[in-house]
């Protein structure tokens, strides 16, 4: 109980401290501040009344020269010099005039320290207020000052000004009148002292609180202003004084900013431990909402998070790349430094990745981790798998590098599914291949016949002569010879069953270094058959020494053997008997390339069929595939080349299909670098980069 009154009272004593101090401190700030507005106002009010006395007197003395003026004869000469003297010596005169009875401009003179006034506007348009002050100058027989009006000037500025109207009246009769014009900004700005324009804003203004004229280095803050009136003959001004300072400083003075500074010191020692345990207590919430976020954001990712310290240590690890390889967070964590490698490193890559990760630094500065690299990863199961690899250095809030945070991705899906598109590239190729042989069945029917039938002959013979041997001494060299032949015709029957079997047959693509003229040599007796049928001769034209390519041999043999025979079946229908030449050209194209050719003297090729020559599947021939032209291309592009052709070649007749493969370096390894530019088509203006086959035939 004690200590609870104790409690309160201390409490109740800071409370009536604090209290204490701040009506204190508040009392003291408004007084200040009071005594400081208060003298600010009466320094408006001392230069307002200061201001308006000047201007009062300075307009009565401007009013004794134009007296002296106004009595010398309008006939005198010296009129001119002598209102152009006074306009000189009184800047606010900008301009006199000497007017009949009748209000009639006789003569006039202009301040030589602005421009003409009535320039933009005719003067006899901006007198009505001039002639209302004349008739009462005249009324009341003494001067009179008009309204003020705005006369504009050129350049899109203008100024306020208002006019002295001064009759001169002999011997109670009317003479001329004497009409001065005064400028209501050179009035104020003669008016107001030097000191008074760099901290005040003065001004006339009319009763609404328009600004007629004003002068002043700045404007006014509106918070001290002073105002009277200057009566003039006729007519009375408004001033206006505007101060430039606005409300006083909350600290005015010496002693009240000691007395704030203490009492602001005390608050803020208060403040400050309020403060610091609201942001301490802030602080842990976002903290632990951080880390919450931060947890369920790495729990959602699908990509392994890893970070290893300099010396390669696992220090986090994230769930997905726990389920990537296997093993609990709690096996990975601490595990990895020299010489103990990581669980999911395969035992026969250990050697490999220590010495990569001691590179990794060099690496990193030569930019090939930003790059990612792809290696491979075990799982518990023992399973290998390739994953991908992004690393990036993990630094410090002091800016050290402390160790190395890696982004891992499981890529045995993709590297399934590219294998299973190569399998199924294949089983297409193998298809055509297929397609293709079963197409030349009869030709191979009727060039198996000729072998076969001699062979039957030579065997039946041998017979017969070996039941003459005893008769005829020469049978035995007769019997020899006839076995000869027999195997003669036996290994032509053979050749051409391994050269189908050896087109058909799948194999893996494997690039070799083969000669231009042995992979002629491959096709060339499956050509010949499509040739002897169709009655074709088949022409040679082989650059010496043949250059040597670097390709799928396999692959190569069946883009020429598709381009031939769609060249020979392109002559078949339409070409005389004795044109039907096809001709099989290789060149080298630079040093890095090989050119095929395939040109036929079939009809060529028409417009509509060359824009879909390539497309899968096309084909006008009933018993086509439309998968030759298409695989060609492909075949071609897949090792780096090119594939166009020209239709017609001479004589508004012919095909030529030409393709380019990468030679064979002098160092053994394939050519690297672009295709050669396609050969561009020289006389068939309606041809298209799609290419097209020889008379209307798609090429398969």
């Amino acid at each position: 109980m004690l200590r609870g009154w104790r409690r309160w009272r201390r409490a109740l004593l800071w409370g009536a401290l604090v209290a204490l101090l701040l009506v204190a401190q508040t009392l003291l700030v408004l007084l200040t501040l009071s005594y400081e507005s208060s003298r600010a106002q009466e320094q408006v009010e001392l230069a307002a009344a200061e201001v308006a006395v000047r201007a009062k007197q300075l307009a009565g003395r401007d009013l004794q020269g134009l007296q002296s003026l106004l009595w010398q004869s309008r006939q005198d000469p010296r009129w001119r010099d002598d209102a152009t003297e006074l306009l000189r010596r009184t800047r606010p005169l900008l301009r006199l005039e000497l007017r009949d009875a009748q209000r009639e401009i006789q003569d006039s003179a202009n301040s030589p320290y602005s421009a003409p006034l009535f320039v933009q506007i005719p003067r006899a348009q901006l007198q009505l207020e001039t002639d209302l002050a004349c008739t009462a100058a005249l009324r009341h027989g003494s001067q009179i000052y008009s309204r003020s009006y705005f006369v504009p000037l050129p350049g899109g500025d203008g100024q306020e000004v208002l006019d002295l109207c001064l009759p001169q009246l002999r011997a109670g009769e009317l003479q001329y009148f004497l009409v001065a014009t005064v400028g209501l900004r050179q009035l104020l700005e003669a008016s107001v002292p030097g000191e008074l324009l760099r901290g005040y804003e003065i001004s006339f203004v009319e009763g609404d609180g328009t600004r007629l004229a004003r002068v002043g280095l700045s404007r006014g803050a509106g918070v001290y202003i002073a105002e009277r009136v200057v009566d003039l003959p006729g007519q009375a001004l408004q001033l206006r004084v505007d101060s430039a300072s606005g409300r006083p400083q909350l600290i005015p003075n010496l002693a009240t900013a000691l007395v704030l500074g203490l009492s602001l010191a005390l608050f803020g020692v208060v403040l400050l431990l309020a403060r610091d345990g609201r942001r301490r207590a802030f602080a842990e919430h976002a903290l632990a909402e951080s880390l919450s976020f931060r947890q369920a954001m790495e729990n959602s990712l699908i990509t392994g998070l890893r970070a290893r310290d300099m010396e390669g240590r696992i220090t986090y690890v994230n769930p997905a790349f726990c389920k990537l390889v296997g093993f609990e967070r709690e096996a990975l964590l601490g595990r990895g430094a020299p010489p103990e490698a990581p669980p999911y490193w395969p035992p026969e890559h250990v050697d490999e990745y220590w010495r990569r990760h001691g590179s990794r630094v060099e690496r990193w500065e030569a930019g090939q981790e930003r790059q990612g690299f792809e290696t491979v990863f075990m799982r518990r199961s023992g399973e290998r798998f390739p994953v991908m690899i992004y690393e990036a250095p993990l630094v410090s809030a002091q800016g050290q590098q402390t160790g190395w945070m890696s982004a891992v991705l499981d890529v045995s899906g993709q590297r399934k599914m590219e294998e299973l598109s190569r399998q199924q590239q294949e089983r297409l190729q193998a298809t055509a291949r297929l397609a293709t042989v079963g197409e030349m069945a009869s030709l191979l029917s009727h060039e198996l016949n000729q072998p076969l039938a001699a062979i039957a002959s030579y065997a039946t013979a041998s017979l017969n002569l070996m039941t003459r041997e005893a008769e005829d001494p020469q049978t035995p060299a007769m019997v020899r010879q006839a076995v000869t032949r027999i195997a003669e015709q036996a290994e032509r029957a053979g050749r051409v069953i391994k050269s189908v079997h050896d087109f058909v047959r799948r194999r893996e693509q494997a690039r070799e270094s083969v000669g231009a003229d042995q992979v002629l040599e491959a096709v060339l007796p499956l050509v010949r058959l499509q040739a002897r049928k169709s009655g074709a001769r088949i022409d040679l034209d082989i650059e010496q020494p043949p250059p040597r390519l670097r390709c799928d041999r396999t692959m190569v043999e069946q883009v020429l053997l598709n381009l031939t025979r769609n060249g020979i079946q392109a002559m078949d229908p339409a070409t005389p008997l004795a044109e039907r030449v096809l001709l099989l050209r290789v060149r080298r194209a630079g040093p890095r390339w090989v050119s095929f050719a395939i040109i036929d003297r079939g009809p060529g090729i028409e417009p509509g069929v060359a824009k879909q020559l390539f497309t899968p599947f096309f084909t006008t021939r009933s018993e086509g595939m439309g998968l030759g032209l298409s695989l060609c291309r492909t075949v071609v592009e897949q090792h780096g080349g090119a594939m166009d052709f020209t239709s017609p070649v001479a004589e508004g007749r012919g095909t030529e299909f030409r393709f380019t493969l990468p030679a064979d370096n002098p160092a053994g390894g394939a050519a690297i670098g672009r295709a050669p530019d396609p050969i561009p088509q020289e006389t068939d203006p309606h041809a298209t980069d799609n290419g097209q086959a020889a008379d209307g035939v798609p090429r398969r």
